[in-house]
């Protein structure tokens, strides 16, 4: 599945240097291991460009629980490069 997601500018960079590899959102998607994620980036909930958007992300994990409030998730994320995409067994 992909998911299109609202990110704040302010985490746009690192999130696209790999040095903010992980989301904390409402889990209002059901969110899954595999899952494709693009970034709209934003400012005061409107779209702006930034680099982000020509990149994909692909969730490698996915928690709930363990003191996050209910309904929420953290997941990880790493760029996915479609050409060069691993296939998963």
């Amino acid at each position: 599945m992909l998911h299109k997601l609202k990110l704040n500018i302010s985490f746009c960079d690192p999130v696209c240097s790999g040095e903010k590899p992980f989301e904390i959102r409402k889990n209002d998607r059901g969110f899954q291991k595999g899952d494709l994620v693009q970034f709209i980036p934003v400012i005061k909930g409107k779209p702006v460009h930034h680099q982000i958007e020509d990149k994909t992300f692909k969730i490698t994990y996915v928690m709930n629980g363990y003191g996050m409030e209910n309904g929420f998730c953290v997941f990880g994320i790493k760029p996915y490069d479609e050409r060069r995409a691993e296939f998963e067994y």
